[in-house]
């Protein structure tokens, strides 16, 4: 009886013991069942406690665990991080955390990172102050293109801290107020490298142009003013004896053609001047340029990680070692959508096709390996496989489902032409396993092709190291913001040379003004402020400009009356021979006052006898420089009686002062005596004498007939 007792309880041992294997056996001897999300992590999390997944390798690739991990090691208690893909998290990242730290079964602080920033933090069984505040920190305060590396960076130096209640409190009500919408970039995008790019095509052409232009335009007319101090060169559109020609050219220079001679001021800004500048203005734009490469010096737009070509194969590795044990692969790293019974079902079904089919149910992240490509990522798989397969790619997070047939006999046009009430898309938590035992029933009934079908090859996904480098900074928009920059530059010295002319002209409104003062002579020529006493070199800048303008005024006159034609000549070779005694084209250093003054009024002379022939006889007795008489005043020159003499229309009303000049013999530096007393042709203009007699007079005085 004992033994019988004995072995009824040995058989009924090893039923039990079958049944339990039973129970526990897989599906098929090549159909194990796929592991959970919560296992699997944790499995992951026990070999390192760093996992980085392998589907967003262009982002965040595998091979930078290390640094995650010597960031994690900051935080001085076991630290547990987990970087996945955005979906894998669903709505609920905290319960992916609480589940896994459940399976891992160790204390610690556990993190979640996706490739959008940071999704959770929660402690299990350890003290770290902060760490939730450093969440919602990194919420308001993190910057939208941060890496996850940077990201979780950024959330250890907030939590060691120890201000992270404060930082929290300060972000939030930065946030809510509405001081800031955003927080400012870390990296630099293709779209801000290429406004870079413009802004220094501006700056390296733009600076340097308008320095070169205010710079030459401050120089020429500081040129201008000295030569007009100095005396410049006289421009003179013919020869001496008038309109017919024949003899010495007024500037001094001879001239078979009659044409004038270059110049009309201080000439053309020297070459060898310019040539300095411009080798400035080339220095000064490599500055600029070196400046902005030193500024702009980003050549990527990410946290500078590059991934291997391990980080590539990983996940295709991995997929494609799933798929020779079992067709139906789920990805352990998203949210199951396929409960037990529709995985085993549907390993059934696969089992019962004639047609070989194998399933992935895998997302496809747009910085995967692929680059968002389901059609790559069937074809790198299928390499990898070495057989012909209908290869359905389903994603567990969308429910997408897309096909790629690899040479099967099958036709595909079935396929595609499906019922319209079977929908390929949908919550994947409800409709997943549904649509891929509808698919794999359209399957079973497509008709068979003859020869099997091969896809397209798809282009190839972009580099990832070239995907994240940014342009030069010298090319794309930098031609454009050279061309702006030429426009600019002329802008800016337009405005510089509009303002400094009104500036002068403020200037001289400012000044006090006499009579006559500030005002204009005969043919518009400028006045001095005391123009009873001129300086000198008011006298010789004025001499200039008047026979520069009387010079013009003959070149521009194409039909004058002879008579006004002849005066005009001979005003003007009467005042080249006042001022231009040695022939050099210039006004001489020598000149004296009483000479420079005869020339001013015989310049004068000859603009009115163009303008004004009627009014061209005689000039104001008391001040010649007032310009025409075209009335008369009883008056008294010097030892005489008095008569009848010519006056302007300011001196008949009243008479003003008349005119004083230094000596000739003081070198424009003794003491001023009324103009009639002084030696020189210009006297006789004291006693009513008129402009053809002082052109004689004059000729007369030099000796030429």
């Amino acid at each position: 009886m004992p033994r019988a007792g004995l072995v009824l309880v040995t058989g009924w041992l090893t039923v039990l013991f079958c049944a339990g294997a039973v129970q526990a056996a897989p599906a098929g001897p090549h159909a194990p069942d796929n592991p959970t999300q919560f296992a699997y992590l944790a499995e992951q999390l026990r070999k390192s406690p760093v996992h980085v997944s392998d589907q967003i390798p262009r982002e965040v690739p595998r091979s930078t665990a290390p640094a995650f991990a010597r960031e994690a090691r900051r935080l001085g208690v076991p630290t547990y991080v987990m970087v996945l893909p955005h979906a894998s998290y669903g709505t609920a990242a905290d319960g992916l955390l609480a589940g896994v730290h459940d399976r891992l079964g160790r204390k610690g602080l556990y993190v979640a990172l996706s490739d959008t920033g940071l999704e959770a933090a929660q402690t299990y069984g350890v003290d770290l102050p902060g760490t939730a505040d450093a969440v919602t920190e990194a919420v308001y305060a993190v910057p939208y293109d941060a890496t996850p590396r940077e990201v979780f960076r950024h959330f250890v130096d907030v939590v060691t801290s120890g201000e992270a209640h404060q930082r929290a409190e300060e972000a939030r009500a930065a946030y809510d107020d509405g001081g800031i919408d955003e927080p400012p970039g870390l990296h630099t995008d293709t779209t801000e490298r290429e406004n870079q790019s413009f802004v220094t095509g501006i700056a390296v052409l733009g600076i340097p142009l308008s320095v070169l232009l205010v710079t030459v335009h401050a120089l020429q007319r500081r040129r201008v003013r000295r030569a007009a101090a100095a005396g410049g060169p006289l421009r003179v559109p013919g020869t001496r004896g008038g309109p017919q020609g024949g003899g010495r050219t007024a500037g001094g220079g001879t001239t078979g053609s009659g044409r004038q001679q270059p110049g009309g001021g201080p000439g053309p800004f020297p070459r060898e001047r310019l040539l300095p500048l411009m080798m400035g203005a080339a220095v000064l734009g490599g500055l600029v340029a070196f400046t902005a490469s030193q500024i702009f010096d980003d050549t990527t737009s990410g946290d500078g990680s590059r991934p291997t070509a391990a980080d590539m194969r990983a996940r295709i590795d991995r997929v494609s070692a799933g798929l020779r044990r079992d067709p139906l692969y789920l990805d352990p790293e998203s949210r199951s959508t396929l409960d037990g019974t529709e995985r085993a079902h549907l390993r059934k079904r696969l089992r019962e096709l004639d047609v070989p089919v194998v399933i992935a149910a895998v997302p496809t992240p747009p910085d995967d390996e692929s680059g968002g490509s389901t059609e790559l990522l069937a074809k790198q798989v299928h390499d990898r496989l070495h057989r012909d397969v209908l290869m359905v790619l389903a994603d567990p997070a969308t429910g997408v489902i897309e096909l790629v047939n690899y040479s099967t006999r099958i036709d595909d046009s079935y396929l595609v032409d499906r019922p319209r009430d079977l929908t390929y898309t949908g919550p994947a938590e409800e409709q997943l396993g549904r649509h891929l035992d509808e698919l794999l029933t359209y399957v079973d009934k497509a008709p068979r092709a003859r020869t099997g079908g091969r896809p397209y090859d798809p282009p190839p996904a972009a580099d990832p190291v070239e995907e994240k480098a940014l342009p030069g900074l010298f090319t794309g928009d930098f031609e454009a913001g050279t061309v702006l920059g030429t426009f600019a530059a002329g802008l800016v010295f337009g405005l510089v040379a509009a303002a400094r002319a009104l500036a002068r002209r403020l200037v001289r409104r400012g000044r006090p003004a006499g009579r006559g003062a500030g005002g204009r002579g005969p043919g518009g020529a400028a006045v001095p402020a005391s123009s009873d006493r001129p300086t000198l070199s008011w006298l010789r800048r004025t001499a200039r400009q008047d026979l520069d303008a009387l010079t013009a005024a003959l070149e521009a006159s194409a039909s004058l009356p002879e008579e006004a034609r002849r005066r005009a000549w001979e005003c003007l070779d009467a005042a080249a021979l006042l001022v231009d005694g040695d022939s050099d084209g210039r006004i001489d250093a020598d000149a004296t006052p009483v000479g420079l003054t005869c020339a001013v009024v015989l310049a004068r002379a000859g603009r009115t006898a163009i303008e004004d022939p009627a009014a061209a006889r005689y000039v104001c007795h008391r001040n010649p420089l007032h310009g025409a008489a075209r009335r008369r005043a009883p008056g008294r020159p010097a030892g005489g009686p008095a008569r009848s003499l010519p006056v302007c229309e300011e001196c008949r009303v009243a008479p003003g002062p008349v005119l004083q000049l230094r000596s000739p013999g003081s070198g424009g530096r003794g003491a001023y005596a009324p103009y009639p007393t002084l030696t020189g042709p210009l006297a006789a203009l004291g006693d009513g004498t008129g402009i053809d007699q002082l052109t004689l007079d004059v000729r007369e005085y030099f000796g030429v007939h």
